[in-house]
């Protein structure tokens, strides 16, 4: 599970990385560049849920590999990209075939396990996505150094190939799927969705997760780049090391889940995000890590707290839930993309910051209002 949580996320941010190199090379504005970080997101926020549908009436194994093997294709041809535009729609792509990994493993392990291991087992995909996260950034930032960033990409397709090949391997078959073909009734579980509690405020407070992030993240790069850091590619590569404590990090938020609930884990750990977002205004470099290792670990346990609280919390259309959650998510991520490069433009970073503090306010209210202390049956 946690290999298969680094598959899936291993190209999605990497353009990070190299985002002041972009602005060179096809001479794009911050919000050109912010917006071929959330091209992958805007596609996995529409997929997420019809994928999670389809998945439903065909499988899950067949959708995780399939997925993988389209998702190399794109990105191989990122390498060709002869403008900014083209690399979006690359991006976009390689967007269109997460869900197919990422609903679908989430789906898989509600159905082939249950109670403390399906908590388990979601803090290992977390952490293998965070690792993903942190590997595709790393990878990129010290390939473009080494043999540029089009090669980079090059190799970052044949570390995909192989990653589906192990899934194909590896993988065991699903005992406990129920195929559900009938389209009609997906759309009346869709209906019942919409008005969840649990699914809707999931929804929100992902959304809330990933706009901090995909904003943090991409913008921070920007400003490190500038004067007075003007850190390499490599160098800021490295920074994305502070990434790796959500490997760390959250499994451990599974003894807090089961200490003190949901609802007081994600409060507290938004505020904890909060005060990392803070410290990044410390002008000195290590400060600066220091901020963004604190804001992460909070979005980490925030992330792993909201996807066991969708699998403990929805019995029925498991995969259409999971796939609305990622909907809502990542067009969270979308907006962090859009409005973080319109606020980097117009007051540098620290504009950037209160916007972000903003959103977090937004999902300490989400939490406090929507969230209420989980149990292990159905609602």
């Amino acid at each position: 599970m946690g290999l298969i949580g680094m598959f899936a996320f291993l190209q999605v941010y990497s353009v990070q990385a190299i985002l002041p190199v972009l602005i060179t090379d096809f001479a794009a504005t911050e919000v050109q560049a912010g917006m071929v970080v959330g091209a992958t997101v805007l596609a996995i926020a529409i997929m997420s849920p019809f994928l999670g549908m389809l998945s439903d009436a065909v499988g899950r194994k067949v959708f995780i590999v399939g997925a993988l093997l389209f998702l190399a294709i794109p990105t191989a041809l990122i390498a060709q990209s002869p403008s900014i535009g083209w690399m979006g729609v690359w991006r976009f792509l390689q967007g269109l075939s997460v869900p197919g990994i990422t609903v679908v493993t989430i789906a898989y392990i509600g159905e082939e396990f249950e109670g403390r291991a399906v908590t388990e087992l979601m803090s290992f995909y977390v952490s293998g996505s965070v690792l993903g996260g942190f590997m595709g950034r790393f990878l990129l930032g010290h390939l473009h150094e080494l043999i540029g960033w089009r090669a980079g990409y090059y190799v970052m397709a044949a570390m995909t190939l192989l990653g589906a090949l192990w899934v194909t391997k590896m993988l065991p078959a699903s005992r406990q799927f129920v195929a559900n073909p009938n389209f009609r009734s997906a759309i009346q579980t869709l209906g019942e969705h919409l008005v969840n509690r649990y699914v809707v405020t999931s929804c929100l407070l992902g959304a809330c997760v990933l706009f901090s992030l995909v904003g943090c993240f991409t913008f921070i790069n920007l400003h490190l780049a500038d004067t007075p850091y003007e850190l390499s590619t490599g160098a800021l590569a490295n920074i994305f090391a502070v990434y790796l404590l959500g490997v760390i990090i959250t499994p451990l938020s599974t003894t807090l889940l089961r200490r003190f609930g949901s609802a007081r884990t994600v409060r507290v750990a938004v505020v904890i995000s909060m005060l990392g977002v803070l410290l990044t205004l410390v002008a000195p470099l290590w400060g600066v890590v220091i901020g963004l290792a604190v804001m992460s670990s909070g979005v980490f346990i925030t992330q792993s707290a909201t996807i066991s609280y969708i699998a403990v919390n929805v019995k029925k259309g498991r995969s259409l839930a999971s796939g609305l959650y990622y909907m809502g998510y990542y067009a969270g991520g979308t907006l962090g993309a859009w409005l973080g490069g319109i606020t980097y433009a117009r007051g540098q970073w620290s504009l950037t910051v209160w916007l972000l503090l903003c959103v977090q306010i937004l999902a300490l209210l989400v939490a406090s209002i929507g969230m209420i202390k989980t149990k292990s049956h159905a609602a």
